[in-house]
């Protein structure tokens, strides 16, 4: 299975726009395609899309974006510290959902990346973010008595990544 994976620099912001077991250029050019359509007016925030150099992303593909007004940079040849902050994220994928879950087929695949994605965008802490995660705009509310609060746990993919919060 093939996983297309966009990170918004700044934020941290995770897409991961499409799962198949088969990926071509015209499918990367799609995702490209429902990538900027699902960003909307907040794509103009964004100056410029680094990507690797695989061959399914060719000239359409980088057209896309271009249409968008920003500017393409390819990494350099076998430098993925080019591209740190995808590799990051390529690899906390793998460690926190992928290296624990056996996945069956396309549909199964997509609903783990969707899970991992809300939970990535939703509730993990980043450094780079004062530890708040990507959709949060500020700092959350500190919880001054512990003692006497209710913690509630959601657990996501069956337990494999847990979510806490204080109950109200």
């Amino acid at each position: 299975m093939y996983a297309l994976v966009f990170l918004e620099h700044g934020t941290r912001r995770l897409r991961i726009t499409g799962v198949t077991a088969h990926p071509t250029r015209d499918r990367a050019v799609q995702q490209a395609r429902n990538l900027t359509a699902g960003l909307g007016i907040r794509i103009e925030t964004l100056p410029f899309l680094l990507r690797d150099r695989d061959g399914k992303y060719g000239e359409a593909f980088d057209a896309v974006f271009e249409a968008e007004e920003m500017e393409i940079v390819k990494s350099a040849p076998q430098a993925p510290r080019m591209n740190a902050h995808c590799e990051r994220i390529i690899g906390s994928i793998r460690r926190e959902a992928l290296d624990h879950v056996l996945i069956m087929n396309e549909a199964h695949a997509r609903h783990v990346f969707a899970a991992y994605e809300r939970h990535y965008n939703e509730h993990r802490p980043h450094q780079a973010r004062n530890q708040r995660p990507p959709d949060a705009h500020k700092q959350p509310a500190a919880a001054h008595a512990l003692s006497t609060g209710k913690v509630l746990r959601t657990r996501i993919l069956g337990g494999l990544i847990n979510e806490y919060k204080y109950a109200a």
